[in-house]
Order: structure tokens, then sequence, then C-alpha cells
């Protein structure tokens, strides 16, 4: 059988048994929490080794995994689930890099019930990204699982000795292997070039049709697997759509694509999904959240408010500095800061912004998010270079990015730096508010004038969504206290404009929970708010049964459930409130 024409090279099968699985490569879940694995040699991690760290950092970047979250107690778990990995590069038409799809086949393949779940990762994350989902809960079912990183992971290019990621994950010169990205030549102090900002492909608006070209890429690697049983289409074989974040929008611009009737259903879990003059596009809400939202936070109201002051109780100077930058600027008045930053919330509140959206993203605010996002978006959406990012941003290795360190980059990379020994330089300068001409230039990409703002709010609108068809199963999650991608901006005018247009999903705004599972271990976070995860698997659960047992699909949201803050102690089922 003939692979799908887009795919780019060999097809890479590997099997994973015994101590090394496809959930968790053979980590299990105390492994998965714990230390990062090893290598044997940490200037030469071979591939095997590489995946695993991959795996256990998709797995923290995503679910709550500490001792008090309750994860494998009261919800999810980690079996060991054998079977093998089907992984290749593939291509859009049109696109300058190829990106990568994975299938996981587990050996306990249900092929009397036929199941397929397709999923693209969170974030910018690597191949993995989306394990703790979709993984999670279509492995131990039966159900094979395709992925693909839609455009983005951590296949970074290394200019300083001209190396790249190839398919296994280690590292290699341009022109000896066939790499994961492979910028055109440049300088060796150019800087470190990331797929999903320096391709020129603006993949977000194309990520619809990678989560539609992983099903057709699992299809066709189950063709291979079991050619007896073959062809595997999607009139034989169920294929449900899910995703979290950038992914679940990715599904959702899926939904929309899907004029063939591919999916069978979509659970979407935080989606960063935007409807052109509906709610606001995550590139304005950022840039104004970068500027404003420093001074904002130095209100009094958000003293209590975790990660929001410091160990004196007080707000950071760099927040009260941004205060003192916006009176000067003429956009706050007041004498004190008091004053100003009371202004500032104002400010935010006008644009849609609630306190519980605000009280969550002084997290984002505190680990410098708003300008990290914004800064490689502009540089996607006006499809530059490494060398030519806007507002003379770009990224360089650190002092400390040693040699062991960038043999990591694909297993650690997160898909957006800073981390990992790569540094967001430029856009600042030497005053008390150093931060503040990038992040100024950033916004003025957004409510300016000039040929690179139509272009960048062209690229914007090339990533709205489309109807899905009527009938199709479609349920969209999202955290009540999201302060990344607050539901005012989201899915509530997503949600408004299908039952605008006559569509029936399923929405549910989950008392409590936020954007990141993986935060509930830091201080003040896990006992003021429950995960997001739960709330996925069990909407899966009920697509699944509507699926192959004939459960009714609702045509009316399922009451919300009741969840409630864990507090001090661990996490309990009864504070989920599940059915």
């Amino acid at each position: 059988m003939r692979d799908p024409d887009f795919i780019q090279g060999d097809v890479r099968i590997t099997g994973h048994r015994g101590s090394d699985d496809l959930l968790s490569a053979g980590l299990g879940l105390a492994g998965l929490a714990g230390t990062p694995a090893p290598y044997a040699d940490a200037l030469h991690p071979t591939a095997g080794e590489l995946r695993r760290r991959a795996i256990q950092n998709s797995w923290k970047g995503i679910a709550d995994l500490g001792p008090l979250g309750g994860y494998g107690r009261v919800y999810g778990a980690v079996p060991a689930v054998p079977g093998r990995e089907y992984q290749a590069f593939a291509r859009i038409p049109g696109a300058h890099a190829p990106h990568r799809v994975l299938l996981q086949l587990p050996d306990g393949f249900d092929t009397q019930r036929r199941c397929l779940v397709v999923t693209a990762s969170s974030g910018s994350r690597g191949i993995y990204g989306a394990i703790a989902l979709a993984g999670a809960w279509g492995l131990p079912r039966g159900c094979a699982v395709a992925y693909t990183d839609k455009g983005t992971g951590a296949g970074y290019f290394d200019p300083a000795d001209d190396s790249g990621v190839q398919l296994d994950g280690t590292r290699a010169k341009r022109g000896s292997a066939p790499l994961e990205f492979e910028p055109v030549p440049a300088a060796a102090d150019a800087g470190v070039a990331i797929k999903h900002l320096h391709s020129g492909d603006h993949p977000e608006a194309d990520w619809g049709r990678h989560v539609l070209q992983a099903a057709r890429f699992g299809l066709a690697m189950l063709d291979r697997a079991y050619p007896e049983q073959a062809p595997f289409t999607a009139q034989n074989t169920r294929i449900i759509a899910t995703g979290l974040s950038n992914g679940g929008g990715a599904v959702l611009q899926a939904a929309g694509l899907d004029d063939e009737g591919v999916l069978a259903g979509v659970v979407a879990l935080e989606p960063n999904v935007h409807v052109e003059g509906h709610g606001r596009a995550l590139y304005d809400y950022a840039t104004d959240a970068a500027l404003w939202l420093p001074c904002a936070l130095s209100d009094a109201r958000f003293d209590r408010t975790p990660l929001a002051r410091g160990k004196d109780g007080k707000p950071p100077a760099a927040w009260l500095a941004r205060c003192a930058s916006l009176r000067e600027l003429g956009l706050v008045g007041g004498d004190t800061p008091q004053a100003q930053a009371a202004q500032a919330y104002e400010h935010l509140r006008k644009g849609g912004w609630t306190d519980d959206a605000l009280n969550v993203a002084a997290s984002t605010q505190a680990f410098d998010l708003w300008r990290a996002i914004a800064a490689g978006y502009a540089s996607s959406y006006l499809r530059r270079g490494a060398t030519d990012m806007p507002c003379g941003f770009r990224y360089a290795a650190t002092a400390d990015a040693s040699p062991a360190v960038r043999a990591s980059w694909w297993a650690d990379g997160a898909g957006i730096p800073p981390g990992n020994g790569i540094a967001l330089l430029g856009g600042t300068d030497a005053t008390a508010d150093p931060a503040l001409p990038g992040t100024r230039c950033l916004r003025a990409l957004w409510d300016g004038t000039g040929a690179e703002v139509a272009g960048l709010h062209a690229s914007v609108a090339a990533t709205s969504v489309r109807l899905p068809r009527p009938e199709l199963p479609l349920w969209v999650l999202h955290g009540a206290e999201d302060g990344l991608l607050p539901t005012a901006f989201t899915s509530e005018p997503y949600v408004a404009w299908l039952h605008a247009q006559g569509r029936h999903p399923l929405y549910w705004k989950v008392p409590h929970a936020q954007h990141f599972d993986a935060f509930l271990p830091l201080p003040g976070f896990g006992e003021r708010h429950v995960p997001l995860l739960p709330y996925g698997y069990l909407a899966l659960d009920r697509l699944w049964s509507h699926l192959y047992a004939a459960a009714p699909w609702p045509r009316d949201n399922p009451p919300v459930p009741a969840a409630r803050p864990r507090g001090a102690g661990a996490m309990e089922r009864a504070a989920l409130g599940l059915p």
C-alpha cells in the first residue's frame, strides 16, 4: 500500500513494550512525576532516551502530577500500554517546512470497535504535546491515537553549528539527514531559529488542515498494520478529535474544514479559538495585557493573588515602574501608583477582562509569558525569520546552553523560548521599565497603521474558524478562571456564534478551573483551583457512549459540575463534582 502523498521521506516504525510503553515510555505515573529521565551520555542521548524525556516533559507540562493533585487516584491513570509507533515528516501543500505526524497503535487495538483519536499538541509543544489528554484517554481504551505537532515543536535550528533535529529527535548537521526544520543558511551568530515562529509558513492558519491530515495518516498506518482488514476509513472507523489550548483551537478549526464528515465527534478543552468579528484575538489581548497588566496587578485588590507579590508583600518594582511609564505616556493619570494601578485595572475591565481571569493572569505576567507569546506570534504572523523578527526581538543561546543542553532541546523545549538555554533578547532599554519599548512596538502592530499592521491583521483573520456541520457532536470545556485564554474572548463568543448559526454545541464553563493544570502544585494554586483534565476525560467518555453504545447526544448542556477548590489538603473526588 502506498503512503499518503503528503508524507516526506520514510515512516519510522518502532516497538514499545516491556519497560518502554506508549503512554509513559516505561516511567509510570511515579516516574513521570519524578526527576528528569536520565541520559547515559548527556552529550549523545539516544533516540529512545530523548523520546522518554519528551513524553515525561509533555505530561508535566499539561497534567497536575503532584502528590496532592489526585491524578491516578481521583481521576486518570497511567497504565502500561504496549504497542508500536509510526512517525513521519509531513507537509501541507505550499508549506516551506515539514511538520511531524505520529500514530501510537496499542497492541490491544480493538479491531471490532475501530477507534482513532486524532489530536494536536497544546501550546507550541512537540509531537507528544497532547499525550496526557488524547493518549491517556484513548490508548487504554484500545483506540489508536494520531498526533500532529501542527507546525510547532522544539525542532530548533542552531546556526552556531548548522544543526537541526532529525525524525528520531537527535541532532544532525544541515545536509546530512532530513531535518524537522532547516531555514536558509545564516551566520553562526544569527541566533536560534524556531519552527513555529520562523518557518515563514504561518502554521496557525493551517492547524485544522494539520489535524485532518493526521487523521488520514492514522488511517493509512492502520492499513499498514492490519492489511487484511484494510481499508480503514472514516466510514468504518470512528475518528474522535480532541485537544486543549492551541490543540483545542486546532480541532475546532478542523471541525469547520471537515466537509467530508471525517470526524465523528470533537471535544475541545480551553481552546485558543478565534471567530472573526467575535471576541478578541489572542494577539490583541496578549499585547494589551503585556502593556497594562503589570500596572493593574499593582492594585491592592490583588494583594492576595498568587505570584502577584514578592516576599516583602509588595508588587515587583518593574510593575510599579510600568505604572509610571503609563502616566508619562498620558495613558493613566494620578500622582500615586495606587491611583495609576486602579486606572490600568479599569482599562482591562473595559476590554472584557473579568476579575477571575485577571487574578490568574498574574501567573502569566510573573513568568513574562505575555511578552514571549506576543514577540513569537508577531514573527509568525509577519512570516519573519530568526534574523528579522519584529520590534528588534531575537532568540539566542545563553551562556549556560552547554552542548548537553542543546543535545536535549527536542525533548526539553516547549516550542516557544525562553527556556532550556535560549533567551528572548531585544525590545528593551536601560530604564526602570526595560520591557516597555518592545511591548509598545508589539502593541502598535495591532492598533497602529501601515502595511505591517495590515499584514498582521490579515494573518490573524486567517486563523478564524468556520462552521462545523450541523450534526457533528461537539463539546467545548473551559475553565471559568482561565487567565491565559479567557473564556470571554474565546469559548464564549465561539459557542454563542455557533448557537446563532443554528448549531448545538455543548459547553461547560468549569468553576474554579484555570488554564494550566501543571500550575496546580505551585503555592496558592492547588488550594484555589480544580484541574480541567478530568472534565475532558468525562466528555470523551460521554462521546464514546454516544458513538458505541447509542447513548443519546444531548441537545442542551448537561448540568455544569459543581466543582469546588480542594483547599489545603489532597484532592478528593467530591471536590470535582463529577456525576
